[in-house]
């Protein structure tokens, strides 16, 4: 194998894990060695949110994880158009993290 060539990864899914969830909540904490994601939902008129799945990752794979997402969001966007935040709630940001 050429030292340039990358490994092909094949991905594989539980079908529990195929059906995904609906996410429209984030909660993220970070301490100096690794990244906490909580996703879950919020439901319009209640104050708990259910959390359905919690990744764990070094500053290393959140950073590629945020390089991914700004990517594919740019592809989304030559596709189909901005997508547009104004007039949403946004996420709020001067929440302490650990």
């Amino acid at each position: 194998m050429d030292e340039q060539e990358q490994p092909t990864i094949r991905i594989t899914l539980d079908d529990s894990v195929a059906q995904g969830e609906y996410i429209n909540f984030a909660n993220i904490i970070h301490s100096p060695s690794e990244f906490v994601i909580d996703l879950g939902r919020i439901v319009p008129g209640r104050t708990d949110v259910k959390v359905y799945s919690r990744a764990i990752m070094t500053p290393l794979h959140a950073k590629q994880l945020l390089e991914a997402l700004a990517h594919n969001i740019s592809l989304f966007e030559q596709k189909f158009g901005d997508i547009r935040i104004e007039g949403t709630t946004p996420f709020p940001t001067n929440e302490p993290s650990n």
